[in-house]
């Protein structure tokens, strides 16, 4: 397999302004690194890399791993650098900020501000089970102003999950990773594998058709990121649920706990038609910031933590 012999660009490498300084992440469609620009200021570089399509076994080249998938390759570059160009109209708190993006060793890359903190997805490891309505409603109500502006710029997400949600070491969420450019390459090639996470991708991302995508998709998105954060997990992924669905809803699992509202509307979100969702993030902003109807009755180990506190 191509992706078993794929390296990553050396510590030190200079990519025109920029030091390479170590490898963050890999997945199958890029790799993302730590670098240093001019100034010495951190930031983070994405480079288009398809593990199923590209090749670069030495030096800093990337090349289509035949030229069988030498179109689907260049037609792959093309939506990441659109996506990187959309992208950096962008400035938002809560949306990554694409400072550049070029050509180069024969790919595209994708220079993006580095961010101190961490992800939600290890903020809900950390924490576990104890994660307060408060601090839920008050991510997503700001996460949810970003996505707004995402969705005003005519551009998806695509892969909204708490990995790809980053909390600021000052508690401000921003959206990282979109994966725009991956659901079009795999939409439209059979040599591409589908790019979507079991869980937090909608029914319609299962499907070739791309026109079936819009706001709606990044809004099931929100509700199993939203999930995620009561559970610990992902809820059952959506392809499965068509088949036979199994998925218990948030207001039977946490009814008590969480406040009726919020309940409800992760379970709307979680609708497998896509006509059922709230079609509106605007929507969903006015149900967080709503101070809730009822005060959740505490659990029995929240009950237990409270009398061994006092």
């Amino acid at each position: 397999m191509p992706s078993s012999k794929n390296q990553a660009l050396p510590p030190g490498y200079q990519l025109l302004n920029y030091r390479i300084e170590q490898q963050i992440s890999r997945g199958g469609f890029s790799i993302v690194y730590r670098a240093t620009d001019q100034y010495g200021e951190a930031v983070a570089i994405k480079e288009y890399m398809p593990a199923t399509l590209g090749l670069r076994t030495e030096g800093d080249i990337i090349r289509a791993s035949n030229v069988e998938n030498l179109t689907t390759f260049r037609y792959g570059m093309k939506c990441f650098f659109e996506e990187g160009r959309a992208l950096a109209r962008i400035d938002h708190p809560n949306v990554v900020r694409v400072l550049n993006f070029f050509r180069a060793n024969e790919t595209v890359y994708m220079v993006m501000r580095y961010e101190n903190g961490r992800t939600l997805q290890q903020h809900i490891q950390l924490k576990q089970d104890q994660l307060s309505e408060r601090f839920i409603r008050g991510v997503f109500v700001r996460l949810l102003n970003g996505l707004r502006e995402v969705h005003t710029h005519r551009l998806l997400h695509l892969d909204l999950k708490p990995a790809n949600i980053y909390l600021r070491t000052n508690g401000v969420p921003v959206l990282l990773d979109f994966g725009a450019a991956q659901q079009t390459l795999s939409s439209t090639s059979s040599r591409f594998s589908p790019m979507y996470t079991p869980g937090f991708a909608a029914p319609e991302q299962y499907q070739k058709d791309i026109s079936l995508l819009g706001p709606w998709t990044d809004v099931y998105g929100i509700g199993a990121s939203m999930f995620a954060c009561l559970a610990g997990f992902a809820p059952q992924s959506a392809d499965a649920r068509l088949k036979e669905d199994h998925l218990i809803t948030a207001t039977k699992l946490w009814s008590g706990r969480y406040s009726n509202s919020m309940l409800q509307m992760i379970d709307s979100c979680l609708e497998l038609d896509p006509l059922r969702r709230p079609q509106s993030l605007l929507s969903l902003q006015k149900i967080l910031v709503t101070t809730p109807e009822e005060k959740p009755r505490a659990s029995l180990l929240d009950t237990i933590r409270t009398s061994i506190s006092r």
